[in-house]
């Protein structure tokens, strides 16, 4: 039987958060109530007063854990690498802000953190023995455009292999599995005023694996304008590999960031093949968290009334099917 755990990220929430129809303690039951009871929090958009942990919170916190039967798990960590008004930060100045986010976790009673995709590789091997003292991993999210070839991926690699830690690993985001363009982007572009042919064009483009980094320049000869221009930069931000290539990486994977655009009445995602993922997963003894990542809030938000909730329900319903459990 497979050994991967189900959970959310907050973030999935965002909508609902955001408008504050719910709470922090409302997202937290509601993942419980689906399932999903590995908790990732992203700090910065969840605590108050962030990055200074109150008594308070952390109390409330592991309240909300033990009434609700979750798990924390991971935390997100965002690096800014530039200071008001343009000054790059030294290496110690982002060493330091990569500690902070440690203790958060740690205090959180998480033992993974999403290190976001610009965190320079010197970063994270001068961090390692702190994440490591602390009983925490770090691990790079290896997020689209980005792939495990890519030189920026293969530079921390080659961190990871000499250095031999546990606390340094991978966290694929499950958006660079996008075999079809999402349709629920192409349909905001249509109503946001993007032109039919234009947008035939750069999905076509997409779904055949064609040259969507020419598309920008295809879109100005067509005479297309901001929307549509705005849709081909997007058509390059999406990739699709062979998500069996996890496979020679699974030593250094983690956890999952689940990204998903659009669960559909079918109750399977329009874009991402969640049916080839997760039994590649299953094969390669993967043991940790597919944690749910909703982004498709953004582009209905116009028109439909935004259930969060509802989309990250139909998602473990088919990670629960494709899982084999009962």
């Amino acid at each position: 039987m497979s050994t991967i755990q189900r959970g959310v990220s907050l973030y999935s929430f965002q909508e609902e958060y955001f408008l504050r129809t719910m709470s922090l303690e409302d997202c937290i039951r509601a993942a419980a109530g689906i399932g999903a009871r590995g908790i990732e929090i992203i700090p910065e958009q969840s605590i108050p007063g962030y990055p200074h942990l109150t008594d308070e919170f952390v109390d409330a916190w592991f309240g909300w854990m033990h009434k609700y039967d979750t798990t924390p798990v991971a935390t997100d960590l965002f690096l800014d690498t530039k200071l008001y008004p343009g000054r790059w930060l030294t290496l110690e100045e982002q060493v330091a802000s990569v500690h902070r986010d440690i203790d958060i976790a740690v205090r959180l009673g998480a033992t993974v953190i999403r290190a976001i995709i610009n965190t320079p590789p010197e970063v994270m091997e001068a961090a390692a023995p702190y994440a490591e003292e602390k009983g925490v991993r770090l691990l790079l999210e290896v997020h689209a455009p980005f792939h495990y070839s890519h030189p920026w991926i293969e530079q921390h690699l080659e961190v990871m292999h000499r250095l031999d830690t546990p606390a340094l690993g991978l966290m694929p985001d499950m958006g660079t599995y996008v075999r079809r363009f999402p349709r629920v982007v192409s349909e905001r572009a249509l109503r946001d005023g993007a032109k039919p042919e234009l947008v035939d064009l750069i999905v076509k483009t997409y779904d055949d694996h064609g040259d969507s980094h020419a598309l920008m320049d295809i879109v100005n000869y067509r005479g297309g304008g901001p929307v549509d221009f705005g849709l081909a930069r997007q058509a390059t931000h999406y990739i699709w590999s062979d998500p069996k290539l996890m496979l020679s990486y699974m030593p250094l994977i983690g956890h999952i960031q689940a990204k998903f655009y659009e669960m559909t009445d079918d109750g399977v995602e329009y874009s991402i093949p969640y049916d080839e993922i997760v039994p590649l997963l299953v094969e390669g003894g993967f043991d940790g968290y597919l944690s749910s990542e909703y982004e498709g809030n953004r582009h209905i938000q116009d028109a439909y009334p935004v259930d969060s909730v509802e989309q990250v329900r139909r998602q473990h319903a088919m990670f629960a099917r494709l899982l084999g459990e009962a």
